[in-house]
C-alpha cells in the first residue's frame, strides 16, 4: 500500500532467498566472526548475569567476584598490572506498564554516545529479559501513511518518546507475560558481519572484552596482569572500581574504552578504533580488532603466539521457528516467509515465485507472469468479472549513485520514512543475469549522521566496505535493490511484526483464501491478481488494468488499513483494533466505497460470521488504478501498526478473518 500524492526454508530456497557475501579475507572472516559473537551477547548493566551461561563456558581459569566482574591472575611479583574491558553496554529499562499493554522506557547509562541513540529504536525490535525467558517487542513508530499528521514532529526522539509493544492489550497481559518494572531492554540485533566488519550496540567495547579475553591465554614477560572483564562500566566503570579496591595496589592500570575521558584514574586509555560509535551499527573491522589486540597485549606484557585464536563465546545455534499451536500456523507460516523475501518494486520475482509456489494446484495450472511481472489467475465462466487485487512489493531504495569511495547515494521507492532505516544494516540484492545466476546479495549498512538538527536525515547512503571499483567489479549499478534486515518474529499471542506486512499480508490472505476457493463452484469468472510496482506508482496494476479493468464488475483492492490503534496516533481517524477482524475501507485518499457494495460487503461478512470492522484511513491502493476503467473500487483490509517501516506489525486473527472474507466474496453473486 503507498501513501497517496522462517520459515518453509525448502520454499526460500526454491524462490532465491539470496546469500550474503561476508568478510573479505579468511583473517578478516574469522576475526568478524569471534567479535560479532561478542557483540551479540546480552549484558545490559546490572544484568551482566545475562552474559554468564556463554561467558562461564569460555572463560576457564577465570573467576567471577561478588560484583560480577571476571578476572584472571597471570603471572606474580611486579609490576602488578591491571587491562580491563567494560562488558555492558547502555541499554534500557522497563519503568511503566501502561493500561493499553505498552512499556515505556528509561535508558541506563550515564552519557549518550550518538545524538540519534535513542532515535535509533524507533521500529527496531527489541527483547525484554525478564526473569524467565526474554520476550520480542518493537518499538513504536509513527504511521507512515499519516505523516501529515506528523508534519510538526521534526525533533529528534527521546528516550521518554519511546513505547515498546510486545503484543499485548493490556497490563494484565504484559505481566502474564512475566514482564516487570526494571527489566532490561536491549535492542534485538542477530550478529552482522559486512566486508571486513562487525557491527551492532557496543562493537568497539565488545572488541575491548574480545582482546583482553584473547590477550590473557598469552605468557607474561615479567610481574603479573590481572585482566578484568568489568561491569557497569557505562555507570562510571562501578564494578572496575569495586575490583580495584580488592585486588589493592597496582603498579599500571589500562581500560579499553571508546572515550578518552574516564572517571577511573591515573588509568591509560587504549581507544578502540570504530565507525558509526554510539550507533545500532557501530562497526570494528577486522584489521582494527587485530591492532587492539596487540595494543592490549603490550600493555599486559603478554607475549602472544603467531597463530593465536580469538576467544569468542560460542555461536548461538540457529533460530528455529516453533509451530503454532493454534488455528494460525498455516497463516504465520506463509505471512512470514513473504515478509522475509526481499521484494524492491521492480525486483519482486522472489516474492512471486515463492507466492506461485504456494497455490493450490488448480491455480499453479492457470497462473501466468504478464508482461509486468505481474502474477494472474483466472478461473471461473466467462462473465460478471470481479478481481481480487495484492501487490507484492515493499517500500525500500535503489542505487542512485555510486561514489568513489564506495558510498551509495539512494533513491526511495514508495513512501519510506528514512529515520526508520537510518543507522540500520542494509542489503543489496541482485537480480538474475542472463544466464539465470544471481550474485550474492552485499552486506552494509544505512549510513547515520554523526550530528543531528532534526529527526529526519537530508539525505540516506547506504555503504557496504567497499570503494566504487569493487562495487562495479561484483556487478553493482544504479537502479540496484537496497533495503534493510528482514526478519519476522513472533510477538505476544496472535500478534507478528515483520517488514514489508505491506502488502506481503495482502499477498498472503489471497494464496490463503485461494486454497479454500473450490473453482467447481464458480458461476462467474474471478480473476486473483499478484502486482507489481505499486509503491513506486501502481505500475502493476496499471498495466493489468489497461488490459482488464473495462471488463470488470468490481474490484476489491487487499491492502493494510493503516490503523491509529498506536500510542502516537489520534485515535478520532483511521481507529481499527488489531484483533477485532477485518477492515472495509470504505475511503482513503484515493477512492470511496459506494453504500451499496459496502452494504453488500457487509452481507456477505455477517452471513458467513466474519468479524468485521469498517473505517477510512490515508493512503491508495491498486483498485484506484483498476476501478478508474469503472468498477467499484472495495478495500478489504486488516489493521496494521507502524506502515512503512521496519517494525509493522499485525495480527494472525485479522488475516484468517480477511482470507475467509476474499473467499466468501469470491463465490458470492
Amino acid at each position: 500500500m503507498r501513501p497517496y500524492s522462517r520459515a518453509l526454508l525448502p520454499l526460500l530456497a526454491l524462490v532465491g532467498l539470496p546469500a550474503v557475501i561476508r568478510a573479505q579475507s579468511a583473517d578478516d572472516a574469522r576475526t568478524a566472526d569471534a567479535l560479532s559473537r561478542w557483540i551479540s551477547l546480552s549484558a545490559a548493566p546490572g544484568a551482566e548475569d545475562l552474559a554468564s551461561p556463554a561467558l562461564g563456558k569460555l572463560l576457564t581459569g577465570w573467576t567471577r567476584d561478588q560484583s560480577g566482574n571476571w578476572l584472571k591472575r597471570v603471572g606474580q611479583g611486579t609490576p602488578r598490572r591491571v587491562v580491563a574491558c567494560g562488558l555492558d553496554v547502555t541499554a534500557y529499562g522497563v519503568s511503566q506498564i501502561t493500561d493499553q499493554g505498552y512499556l515505556r522506557l528509561h535508558r541506563s547509562g550515564t552519557t549518550l554516545q550518538h545524538p540519534l541513540a535513542d532515535q535509533f529504536l524507533e521500529a527496531t525490535r527489541v527483547q525484554i529479559h525478564t526473569a524467565g525467558k526474554p520476550v520480542n517487542g518493537v518499538v513504536a513508530i509513527a504511521n507512515g501513511h499519516f505523516t501529515r499528521q506528523h508534519r510538526a514532529d521534526t525533533a529528534v526522539v527521546g528516550v521518554d518518546q519511546l513505547w515498546v509493544d510486545v503484543g499485548a492489550s493490556s497490563r494484565a497481559e504484559v505481566e502474564k507475560l512475566g514482564i516487570a518494572l526494571l527489566d532490561p531492554v536491549i535492542p534485538d540485533r542477530a550478529p552482522w558481519t559486512w566486508s571486513s566488519f562487525a557491527s551492532g550496540p557496543g562493537a568497539a567495547t565488545r572488541a575491548g572484552c574480545a582482546a583482553v579475553a584473547t590477550a590473557a591465554q598469552g605468557t607474561v614477560g615479567s610481574g603479573e596482569t590481572i585482566f578484568i572483564i568489568s561491569t557497569q562500566h557505562v555507570f562510571g566503570w562501578n564494578g572496575l572500581t569495586g575490583a580495584l579496591r580488592r585486588v589493592g595496589p597496582v603498579n599500571e592500570l589500562s581500560i579499553i574504552d571508546v572515550s578518552t575521558r574516564t572517571t577511573v584514574a591515573q588509568a591509560k586509555v587504549i581507544v578502540p578504533k570504530s565507525r558509526y560509535t554510539g550507533s545500532l551499527v557501530e562497526s570494528v573491522s577486522g584489521a582494527d580488532a587485530r591492532a587492539l589486540l596487540q595494543s592490549v597485549a603490550q600493555a599486559a606484557g603478554v607475549t602472544l603466539a603467531a597463530d593465536v585464536a580469538w576467544m569468542a563465546p560460542a555461536a548461538a545455534p540457529p533460530s528455529v521457528r516453533i509451530p503454532r499451536t493454534d488455528a494460525y500456523e498455516a497463516t504465520e507460516k506463509l505471512v512470514t516467509t513473504l515478509l522475509d523475501l526481499p521484494g524492491v518494486p521492480g525486483h519482486e520475482w522472489r516474492v512471486r515465485n515463492a507466492i506461485r509456489a504456494s497455490l493450490p494446484k488448480w491455480a499453479a495450472d492457470r497462473a501466468v507472469v504478464d508482461s509486468s511481472g505481474n502474477l494472474i489467475v483466472a478461473v471461473g465462466p466467462d462473465k460478471d468479472s470481479v478481481a481480487f487485487v495484492a501487490h507484492t512489493d515493499e517500500v525500500s531504495f535503489e542505487v542512485d549513485s555510486i561514489l568513489p569511495d564506495g558510498h551509495v547515494t539512494l533513491t526511495k521507492k514508495g513512501g519510506v520514512i528514512p529515520s526508520a532505516w537510518e543507522g540500520q544494516p542494509a542489503m543489496l540484492v541482485f537480480d538474475p543475469d542472463a544466464t539465470g545466476n544471481t550474485n550474492e546479495a552485499l552486506r552494509g549498512v544505512f549510513v547515520p549522521r554523526e550530528t543531528a538538527r532534526g529527526k529526519s536525515p537530508p539525505r540516506l547512503l547506504a555503504w557496504f566496505g567497499l570503494d566504487g571499483a569493487a562495487l562495479a567489479a561484483r556487478g553493482v549499478k544504479t537502479g540496484a535493490a537496497v533495503l534493510g534486515l528482514k526478519r519476522a518474529a513472533r510477538l505476544a499471542g496472535t500478534r507478528v511484526t515483520g517488514r514489508s506486512s505491506d502488502d506481503r499480508t495482502g499477498s498472503s490472505a489471497l494464496v490463503l483464501a485461494a486454497q479454500k476457493i473450490d473453482p467447481t463452484k464458480l458461476n462467474h469468472k474471478v480473476i486473483l491478481v499478484w502486482t507489481t510496482g505499486e509503491e513506486g506508482g501502481l505500475l502493476g496494476a496499471r498495466a493489468f488494468a489497461a488490459r482488464s479493468g473495462a471488463g470488470l464488475r468490481r474490484v476489491y483492492a487487499i491492502d493494510t488499513f493503516v490503523s491509529s490503534d498506536t500510542p502516537l496516533e489520534v485515535p478520532t481517524f483511521a481507529y481499527a483494533p488489531l484483533g477485532k477482524g477485518a477492515v472495509l475501507r470504505g475511503l482513503d485518499d484515493g477512492s470511496v466505497a459506494p453504500r451499496a457494495e459496502r452494504d453488500r460487503v457487509m452481507r456477505v461478512a455477517k452471513a458467513n460470521n466474519i468479524p468485521l470492522q469498517v473505517g477510512t484511513t490515508h493512503g491508495s491502493t491498486d483498485g484506484s488504478a483498476v476501478g478508474a476503467y469503472g468498477a467499484p473500487n472495495l478495500g478489504i483490509s486488516w489493521p496494521g501498526r507502524y506502515s512503512h517501516t521496519p517494525g509493522e506489525v499485525l495480527d494472525l486473527r485479522d488475516v484468517e478473518a480477511l482470507t475467509r472474507l476474499i473467499a466468501a466474496l469470491a463465490i458470492a453473486p
